[in-house]
């Protein structure tokens, strides 16, 4: 007779929806946890019809999908199905997790993680959730008093969190994540190592308004030493390039996998603000130019982006402002002038949180 050892692993849910802003730093967690942990089983739980129910299994995570929506002011009908929805997800989480019985459940962020983090609660399951953003989203400040383990990327967003049992300042995961991805080379667009490269991208889903303005800006860079790869948004890129012939110093795509590994090889970034570019771009310590997106909550963009323009790294622009001369001054005067060396200067001297390790231990302790 054999004597067989049941090796016992790491059980967790993990939930994240919406955009990439929630999503990446759920993955950059995750990674982490697969690094450390040999016999990890992880079970996502995302919407049924945003993005990440066809970023998650792609990947080889399982995979659960629940319907729920985000409430709308305009959307009457659908905001009070909603409410019978969230209740039906609270239950369809219990059973998952008496099935799966998670050590610890984790949520970062988008209305998908509420019925998450209610029903561990409701099971008594140790919860852990993030804020990105230096200003809290609506379902982290609602599930803070449930958790047991409040992480901030922003010191000031401890504030949001006072009913928290416990609320750790941890940075953005996607920070340390964005450090440890390989270099994307410039060839791989067209260009030389030598080149002066500037990323501009709109958000993990693109923006038609930004993608707009900034085609009559790309019309004009022919003649600029510099070289552009202009990221349109996958669901947006056949509309911008139609009829289009874009300077030789232009390169559009659509989307890019590896975006922190081309970030590595930038000159400068410019972006919208959310909260996980904003952690790359600083781990990278790339000097930036960030356009906000007035259309989140909280107009919580515009805080993000100002917290960089405090520590002298960034420059602001509001797309209310923004026409295609003004894009080409801002670039021009930051790129050519004494600003760039005191934003790269700035940059080298902060001090970036290993926040996915920081996480890491956290939780580990949390479920000991």
């Amino acid at each position: 007779m054999y004597n067989y050892i049941k090796v016992i692993g790491l059980k967790i849910i993990i939930s994240a929806g919406g955009t990439g802003g929630h999503i990446y730093p759920a993955l950059a967690i995750l990674k982490k946890f697969q690094e450390k942990e040999k016999n990890l089983e992880v079970i996502y739980i995302g919407t049924h019809d945003r993005m990440e129910k066809d970023i998650i299994p792609k990947m080889g995570i399982k995979y659960i999908p629940i319907e729920i929506y985000g409430f709308s002011k305009t959307k009457i009908v659908r905001d009070f199905k909603n409410i019978f929805l969230i209740k039906k997800a609270i239950n369809k989480c219990m059973d998952i997790m008496k099935d799966f019985k998670p050590d610890v459940v984790i949520g970062t962020g988008g209305y998908v993680t509420y019925p998450v983090i209610r029903a561990a609660h409701k099971l008594g399951i140790k919860t852990f959730i993030h804020e990105q953003n230096s200003v809290a989203g609506k379902s982290n400040i609602t599930l803070a008093k449930y958790v047991d383990l409040v992480g901030v990327s922003f010191k000031n967003s401890e504030d949001y969190f006072k009913t928290a049992k416990r609320v750790v300042y941890t940075g953005n995961p996607c920070g340390e994540n964005a450090l440890l991805v390989p270099k994307v080379p410039k060839s791989t667009y067209g260009f030389k190592e030598s080149d002066k490269l500037i990323i501009i991208v709109a958000g993990s889903l693109g923006s038609s308004s930004l993608n707009e303005k900034f085609k009559a800006f790309l019309k004009l860079v022919g003649n600029e030493e510099y070289k552009i790869v202009y990221i349109t948004g996958k669901n947006l890129y056949d509309d911008f390039v139609k009829d289009m012939v874009f300077p030789k110093n232009v390169k559009v795509v659509p989307y890019i996998d590896n975006l922190a590994g081309l970030m590595k090889n930038a000159y400068l970034v410019v972006s919208r603000a959310g909260a996980s570019t904003i952690s790359e771009i600083l781990a990278l310590k790339v000097p930036s130019i960030l356009i906000p997106s007035p259309y989140v909550a909280n107009n919580h963009q515009y805080y993000n982006a100002l917290d960089l323009v405090n520590m002298h790294v960034a420059e602001l622009i509001e797309e209310k402002q923004m026409d295609a001369n003004l894009i080409q001054v801002t670039i021009n005067e930051l790129i050519n002038t004494k600003k760039y060396e005191e934003f790269k200067k700035n940059l080298e001297h902060l001090n970036i949180t290993p926040a996915s390790t920081i996480i890491y231990e956290q939780i580990k302790e949390l479920v000991k």
